[in-house]
């Protein structure tokens, strides 16, 4: 049956099948799932079945609900989403889905690594005419997975970190910079491999369509504004 993992600091606390048509989740000791801490709210969120389709709901909590790094009121849940509840993680995993098999995409901007560079920031454009500057954010790449249970899943890489992989088997980071996207290999004994070549211990920049391979998983990164 459909279940959620529920992790703390990367650290797994517990799972919690799915059974019932109504999974209550928040801090009062009411709730299907409780987590005792003060940034969730009383009565935080909701997982709910109609028909073969499984939803999560805010029920308008305090600090809100965020699903892979996007806040959410109602999300259609698909295997290997990963809810965030203050500083708690969920990981969805649909019936028959192995949590083992399956890539995580982390946004929550783990700064531990000195070698991942600066964090997002503002290319100055001068105006026409010899203006002043203007701040131009650099453009929102995607990641797409093309194999594995969650192939076809597309995510935005909107913060400044997102770790790609597997903990404990193999990761790797890709950071985003004011001239681009990089990906730089983390853990595992294995290089990850971007377009079929190693990638080794620097960090490699990112092109649109690079195909990048780890964790036995293949994912696209797209980035229009880039060129090939």
């Amino acid at each position: 049956m459909p279940r959620l993992v529920l992790s703390l600091d990367g650290v797994v606390l517990r799972e919690v099948n799915l059974a019932k048509e109504r999974t209550t989740i928040g801090r009062r000791s009411h709730n299907d799932l409780v987590i005792d801490n003060l940034a969730v709210s009383g009565e935080h969120a909701v997982v709910f079945s109609t028909g073969s389709d499984v939803y999560l709901e805010d029920l308008g909590s305090t600090n809100g609900t965020t699903v892979n790094g996007q806040p959410i009121k109602k999300h259609l849940l698909q295997s290997g989403d990963v809810i965030e509840i203050g500083k708690y993680r969920l990981k969805y995993l649909a019936d028959g889905a192995s949590g083992e098999s399956e890539v995580d995409i982390d946004t929550s901007q783990p700064l531990r690594r000195e070698f991942y560079g600066p964090g997002p920031a503002t290319i100055q454009v001068r105006q026409p005419g010899g203006g002043a500057n203007v701040a131009a954010p650099p453009a929102v790449a995607t990641i797409k997975i093309l194999t594995g249970a969650n192939a076809g899943r597309e995510l935005a890489l909107v913060k400044a970190l997102t770790t790609i992989g597997r903990p404990g088997h193999q990761v790797a980071v890709i950071t985003r910079r004011p001239t681009g996207y990089f990906i730089a290999h983390v853990e595992g004994e294995t290089f990850p491999t971007v377009n079929g070549a190693s990638l080794g211990s620097a960090a490699h920049p990112l092109r649109d369509k690079d195909i990048i391979e780890l964790a036995g998983v293949k994912m696209e990164f797209c980035n229009p504004g880039t060129p090939a």
